[in-house]
């Protein structure tokens, strides 16, 4: 069984983040002058350019150690059935494809994204 570097609990932490982030949709007014009572809060709803969101969970990858983007990265694969955990080397490497500037907007930009950490940490756990 490979040894993490990434604890599970950031692991989910990222998860949940992502998960939050998922559900939006992409600014459809982006220079509404309206409040977000007028708009019945759909605001909330999209991202845009000035997304907290978004930039908390780019600013919570790029804080990671190589090596934890790096899991980070291969349980992503592993969840996502692209190698198994007998390649779990392989999907570490990967990272090195993607490099350490490029691993924030590559979590964030696959979709559900949250479903393959999880599936990947109870990969492990079994």
């Amino acid at each position: 069984m490979p040894e993490l570097t990434i604890t599970p609990d950031t692991v989910l932490a990222i998860a949940q983040m992502a998960r939050q982030f998922d559900v939006k949709v992409a600014e459809s007014d982006p220079d509404s002058g309206s409040n977000p009572s007028d708009d019945m809060g759909v605001d909330a709803l999209e991202f845009g350019p000035d997304d907290d969101l978004q930039r908390e969970l780019v600013s919570v990858i790029s804080d990671l150690n190589d090596d934890e983007q790096q899991d980070l990265v291969a349980l992503i694969l592993l969840g996502r059935g692209d190698l198994t955990l007998d390649e779990w080397s392989a999907a570490r490497l990967t990272w090195n494809d993607i490099g350490r500037a490029h691993t924030p907007r590559f979590v964030t930009g696959i979709p559900l994204v949250s479903d393959y950490l999880e599936d990947g940490l109870s990969l492990l756990a079994d």
